[in-house]
């Protein structure tokens, strides 16, 4: 009987991904049709298939082309990145923010503006890659305190870390009236001018980020049983939280630096995903890495549509999506305990 359960249960999973996959597509497809001017989906394949010189070839191929692959890179790095934070510190509230990573990227990308004429969003990845590992790697170290360390301890260097760096991008950005004027078009959070140069920078390590984060899957289910449980089972926890960090530097760190610090995503998709399959990590993190991009290519379509002929960045509506829906989860379903 309970053989059957678990096929059952293992086939539901199967299709619920299954079902998952094919609402990104059909969100994909609408993110290359639908913007200031909107084309037929024949227009959009056969501008997909043949690069004529036509407007259409260029709108779909040089500007949505490379947005929708970013919008579903960036979803899915930060969706596997909030559910391994979860995992980590076993902590329902937990995102990536808590290592630092987007206090590090924005003081990164000031510094870069302020003191080294950045101004293009290409420009803007590698400082901010930078920023974010650097903070990550401080994070860690103070957490560790010359010891193995623990959620608690990386909970409270993050916070540490966090306001520290915040004090300098404010003060920087209060002396300097320029650096705010080109550093608010980033700390938004937006998709649009992201060309294929960006996606060739990032691309590589949140791919290196989500194979990493897969394979830790067994490894945080483990850790969730407890410390003295997961040792006598052969799991060494330091290792994994610093394989975990790790891939969450990765995968946040590029996802930032690409687009700027995307809210709720991180923190609300692991629920929804827990809320389908159950605690088991090598469910959630995969769902996690499907449901992300369905919610930044939604939030990037709704805000093409919502404020047409212009638009609204993907950042903004995602603070008005993502609130009222991780509010939602809170109130109908009691907050799962990792």
């Amino acid at each position: 009987m309970a053989a059957a359960i678990a096929v059952r249960s293992g086939r539901r999973r199967w299709l619920g991904l299954a079902a998952a996959l094919l609402a990104l597509a059909v969100l994909f497809a609408a993110s290359l049709a639908v913007g200031a001017r909107h084309l037929e989906l024949a227009t959009v394949w056969q501008a997909l298939r043949h690069d004529d010189g036509s407007d259409a070839a260029y709108i779909v191929r040089a500007l949505r082309l490379p947005r929708g692959i970013l919008a579903v890179l960036v979803g899915a790095a930060l969706g596997l990145a909030g559910a391994l934070m979860q995992a980590l510190t076993r902590n329902p509230l937990a995102d990536p923010g808590l290592m630092g990573v987007e206090i590090g990227a924005s003081t990164a990308i000031v510094t870069g503006i302020a003191f080294f004429g950045v101004t293009a969003p290409s420009g803007y990845v590698w400082f901010a890659f930078a920023g974010a590992m650097a903070a990550s790697v401080i994070v860690y170290t103070l957490g560790a305190s010359g010891r193995a360390p623990t959620p608690e301890r990386i909970v409270v260097a993050g916070a540490a870390v966090t306001a520290a760096l915040g004090a300098f991008v404010s003060a920087v950005l209060l002396l300097r009236g320029e650096v705010f004027d080109r550093f608010r078009f980033w700390v938004v959070g937006s998709l649009a001018n992201r060309g294929f140069d960006v996606l060739w920078q990032v691309g590589p390590f949140i791919v290196a980020g989500a194979l990493l984060a897969l394979a830790l899957s067994r490894g945080l289910n483990v850790l969730a049983l407890g410390e003295d449980t997961g040792r006598a089972l052969g799991a060494r926890a330091g290792r994994i939280r610093l394989a975990g960090a790790v891939a969450v530097t990765l995968l946040c760190g590029a996802a930032t630096a690409a687009a700027g610090p995307i809210g709720f995503v991180g923190l609300t998709v692991p629920h929804v995903a827990r809320m389908i399959t159950g605690p088991d990590n090598g469910w959630v993190l995969p769902y996690s890495a499907v449901l992300a991009p369905i919610l930044v290519l939604g939030a990037d379509v709704v805000g093409r549509v919502v404020a047409a002929p212009g638009e609204l960045e993907v950042g903004i509506v995602m603070a008005f999506v993502g609130a009222p829906v991780f509010i939602a989860l809170c109130r109908r379903t009691r907050i799962a305990q990792l």
